[in-house]
């Protein structure tokens, strides 16, 4: 069955983040922008990764799309496996429907690297913030699955 081979990512890097040895590959430096015109959305980003603090900008179809972009325009020089990710599915579920605008949302996007398949799941009351945490972890994820190969 394709959903048994589908690995829950939010749970293991949950475990994986409590243990006291493990340093995760990157390290987001305040927060994304994201400018939204409905027409060319853009993120920015700055992360650290090996010692080194990158500072980058894209475009996308859409803002989760700009988020992704950027991350992947990020790490790849450094992860360069950052590049066989794709982004496979994307859906969300609104909680409290009566709170209308205000409503928390729960983002859960599908991930691959064509061999491996991934799941990630954030919960924010803003829509674009639980898909950027969703893809950070989605990628660090990604990283993490190819060190473990390398046996890095």
């Amino acid at each position: 069955m394709v959903e048994e081979r589908v690995k829950d990512a939010t749970k293991i890097l949950n475990l994986l983040r409590s243990m006291s040895g493990y340093r995760p590959h990157f390290e987001i430096i305040g927060n994304y922008r994201l400018i939204d015109d409905g027409i060319q959305p853009e993120a920015t980003i700055m992360l650290k990764a090996s010692g080194k603090e990158m500072h980058e900008a894209d475009t996308g179809a859409g803002p989760v799309d700009a988020l992704a972009k950027v991350l992947k325009k990020s790490l790849k020089s450094i992860f360069p496996e950052v590049d066989q990710i794709k982004l496979i599915d994307f859906s969300s579920r609104i909680f409290d429907p009566g709170a209308g605008t205000a409503a928390g949302v729960e983002v859960e996007i599908l991930f691959s690297n064509g061999k491996d398949a991934w799941r990630v799941k954030a919960f924010s009351e803003n829509i674009c913030k639980a898909s950027f945490l969703a893809l950070v972890d989605g990628f660090e994820y990604g990283i993490y699955i190819s060190k473990e190969a390398e046996g890095k």
